[in-house]
């Protein structure tokens, strides 16, 4: 008769365990920067004639009306934006090991003697061989069972 038993064999499956995104968005905000911004005034500057600069002064018409104009200019802002990228982001994965003890029942057969009797040879002394907790004596009486039962 051979007795058997089950052993427990574990292995893996690798699953799909979950998911991760990455989704990007467009925010806009308000953002403010100072700027100097140069630009003309008018000013009247008087004279007095003296001396040195009378012959220019009477080098046009004499009591006629006149008019002088100047153009004003002034720095405007002009705001432009440009795009400018300043972070590269990706999704990596990495490997990660973990012990779990992992749980299971096995069975294993039993072998009882009954009304053993004794042949001489001591089937103890043979490799491998379950005498049910006899060790090859007992000389068949009564119901013996292996782990004292």
């Amino acid at each position: 008769m051979t007795r058997s038993e089950e052993r427990m064999h574990v292995r893996v499956e690798r699953q799909e365990s979950g998911r991760a995104r990455l989704h990007k968005y467009v925010d806009t905000e308000e953002v403010q920067q100072s700027v100097p911004l140069r630009y003309e005034e008018v000013r009247v500057v008087r004279e007095p004639i003296t001396d040195a600069n009378r012959s220019s002064a009477l080098s046009g018409e004499p009591l006629k009306e006149a008019e002088y104009e100047v153009t004003l200019h002034a720095e405007q802002p002009v705001v432009e934006t440009e795009v400018v990228p300043v972070e590269r982001v990706r999704l990596t994965t990495e490997e990660r090991v973990q012990n779990k003890t992992v749980t299971g029942r096995v069975r294993r057969e039993r072998i009882e003697t009954e009304g053993f009797e004794s042949t001489g040879t001591d089937a103890s002394s043979s490799p491998g061989v379950d005498t049910g907790g006899l060790g090859g004596e007992g000389g068949g009486r009564g119901k013996h069972r292996k782990g004292g039962r």
